[in-house]
């Protein structure tokens, strides 16, 4: 096991087990590739430690073919690791212009629900909340709430939301965040996403 050592220690009463285990809320925003990525390859550590994991996936179309899902679900489903339940709630990518954005706000709040009533029932261990931060970003879900919700979360449930934009009050409320940078990208030179890669 990695044996950093923290900067500093608050003076909080709890003891180093304590503090390290305490559930951790984790934020992967900004322009680059990787927000998802990585937070899959957290749920990939945390299937290794036999935790229940739970994908929700907002704003990605519920027929487009992720790879990670299938990877999950076969890995899951193996019984050697932790289960895997996957949702999906978006009706298509967002920044296509649709007649139909009422019904991606609607399938973005009850994602959202359904993600309360997981957490009240302590149902996982680990949520992915990916392309949450754009819900949040454009009303359809309530920032304040969702901080609040996972303030009060009962038991040790960690929390990683992915998407560009994420609000600046959740950036300060997680326990980590991280900002993918973009620095070159093949789409700049007119290469189009392609298998393995960006799915």
């Amino acid at each position: 096991m990695p044996q950093g050592q923290p900067e500093s220690v608050p003076d909080d009463g709890l003891t180093t087990r304590q503090r390290r285990n305490r559930p951790l809320v984790l934020v992967h925003t900004g322009t680059g590739k990787g927000k998802s990525t990585a937070a899959f390859g957290l749920a990939l550590r945390a299937w290794t430690q036999g935790w229940p994991i739970g994908v929700f996936q907002f704003v990605k179309s519920a027929k487009w073919k992720v790879g990670e899902e299938q990877a999950l679900k076969v890995l899951g489903a193996s019984g050697e690791g932790g289960s895997v339940a996957w949702h999906k709630m978006g009706e298509g990518w967002s920044w296509v212009q649709r007649d139909s954005q009422l019904s991606n706000e609607e399938a973005a709040r009850e994602g959202w629900e359904q993600v309360k009533r997981d957490l009240a029932a302590e149902t996982h261990t680990l949520y992915v909340l990916d392309e949450f931060a754009y819900p949040l970003h454009w009303g359809w879900v309530d920032t304040a709430e969702v901080i609040e919700v996972l303030r009060n979360r009962p038991g040790t449930q960690h929390v990683v939301i992915t998407g560009r934009n994420a609000p600046q009050e959740l950036l300060d409320f997680a326990d980590l965040v991280t900002e993918m940078t973009k620095v070159k990208h093949p789409m700049d030179a007119g290469q189009k996403g392609q298998r393995g890669i960006e799915w």
